[in-house]
């Protein structure tokens, strides 16, 4: 199995559109940003920053072990993917699964100490469950989603999952819309299915858009209070920087949820005018995508910027990894997508 042969196993350029749920949950639960709670002895800013290769591994994990059970039915409909196509064999890839399953809950362990690791566990069963049992049933989307929700509550940590609740809800509730489109990347999907998929979007962005601006009221009379001053323009009156630095959180919130609607919005609302397979395989693209995002969203809504600057950096490689991998494949480099 060749390097190629493996990141095309683990669907690498998607892996990027997890890291961020952790960060995400972190913030939401006081374990980043100017709110962020005295420490425990499991709680070290520097170990938090393995919860997101945590979220890869597990994530990569499954879908090698999706790879694993799909093999069958990916030799009829998908004859290009690892397994079916000879490059990687079925032993190859459940060793990959439980290599990186087991990798992804030691990372939890040692990033987030036990009250993370209490969160990874049933994630990585949920994992499991979806690829061996669920994914052909209506439980399907409940399990994924939950995954997903899992997965941020795993960054606040057992004892900090009510404040990270919404967040969790926010990629939840996403999460399934995308697994209920990707079913029809194959034969189609129906105009109820993406017309709910759509209302899922806008509510989510609704969301986190008055969350944002509740926060705007909250958090500097609250968790900046007694925030040193930041200087101002002369004759105004000097503004509480804890009061800024809500303003700046609660702008990079609104404007991730902007971008996460404009990224896909507009496929979701293509699939309702023509549920054909293309329209879903793209809407499914788009919505895997968008999840960072989203991610930076709920991260600026929790107050840590430096998350969102993170997810953007992430972002930004995502573009670049899709637009080789376009140029790889184009016979012309000018005719690949921008």
């Amino acid at each position: 199995m060749t390097l190629r042969d493996y990141l095309d196993l683990v669907r690498a350029p998607a892996v990027l559109s997890v890291v961020g749920d952790t960060l995400a949950g972190a913030a939401a639960g006081g374990r980043l940003g100017p709110a962020r709670r005295a420490p425990g002895p499991d709680v070290r800013p520097w170990r938090l920053a393995l919860l997101p290769l945590s979220s890869a591994c597990l994530y990569a994990g499954g879908m090698a072990l999706n790879d694993y059970a799909d093999r069958e039915l990916d030799a009829v409909e998908r004859p290009e993917r690892p397994l079916p196509s000879g490059r990687v064999s079925p032993v190859q890839a459940l060793g990959v699964a439980s290599g990186l399953t087991a990798a992804g809950l030691a990372l939890a362990g040692v990033g987030g100490g036990r009250r993370s690791f209490a969160l990874a566990v049933p994630l990585a069963a949920s994992v499991w469950t979806y690829d061996l049992v669920a994914k052909n049933h209506a439980t399907g989307p409940v399990v994924m989603a939950a995954c997903r929700g899992l997965d941020v509550l795993m960054g606040a940590g057992l004892g900090r999952v009510r404040a990270a609740l919404p967040a969790a809800a926010a990629l939840t509730v996403h999460t399934a819309g995308v697994t209920v489109l990707s079913r029809g990347e194959v034969h189609g999907t129906t105009q109820p299915v993406a017309a709910a998929v759509a209302a899922g979007t806008v509510g989510v962005a609704g969301a986190v858009t008055v969350g944002a601006l509740r926060s705007l009221s909250r958090r500097p009379t609250a968790a900046l209070a007694g925030a040193p001053t930041a200087g101002t323009a002369t004759g105004s009156a000097p503004v509480p920087a804890g009061r800024a630095r809500a303003v700046v959180s609660a702008g990079a919130a609104l404007v991730s949820a902007g971008v996460y609607v404009a990224s896909c919005l507009p496929h979701q609302a293509a699939a309702v005018g023509s549920p054909d397979a293309k329209n879903a395989f793209a809407a499914t693209k788009a919505g895997i995508r968008s999840m960072v995002p989203l991610q930076a969203a709920l991260a600026a809504r929790g107050g840590s910027l430096g998350s969102v600057a993170v997810l953007a950096g992430v972002g930004l490689a995502g573009r670049a990894l899709r637009a080789r991998g376009r140029r790889r494949v184009s016979p012309n480099p000018g005719l690949s997508e921008s």
